[in-house]
């Protein structure tokens, strides 16, 4: 099981990630929203702020259940999708990756993976 420093390093990948994104492509398809990412096995939650310039530093969240966007998955999971070891349209589709969001942001994030 990855560890807490482990997560952070994988969400640090992937806004570094998104950072990569061409600004015109990224100003397309963001909308201002609070995302967070619960790691159940570890007890653990982040937030950041996604909007046009790319997301915020990752913080601890105490109310996950507040953003509007809410990804639940496990930490080995998600150091793999960081790594690019495991799709997240795969993880999806396992149910090893949970995405609560309304059907519009999830069309947008689909742009973006």
């Amino acid at each position: 099981m990855a560890n807490e420093e482990d997560c952070r390093a994988a969400l640090g990948r992937v806004a570094a990630r998104l950072a990569e994104v061409e600004p015109d492509r990224l100003a397309e398809h963001v909308v201002e929203r609070t995302i967070s990412c619960r790691v159940p096995d570890l007890g653990l939650a982040y937030r950041t702020r996604l909007h046009e310039g790319g997301l915020d530093p990752f913080e601890h969240d105490e109310d996950p259940k507040a953003a509007q966007v809410r990804l639940i998955v496990d930490s080995d999971d998600l150091v793999a999708m960081a790594h690019d070891e495991l799709s997240p349209t795969k993880a999806w589709a396992a149910g090893r990756l949970k995405i609560e969001a309304s059907i519009f942001d999830l069309l947008r994030l689909r742009r973006l993976l």
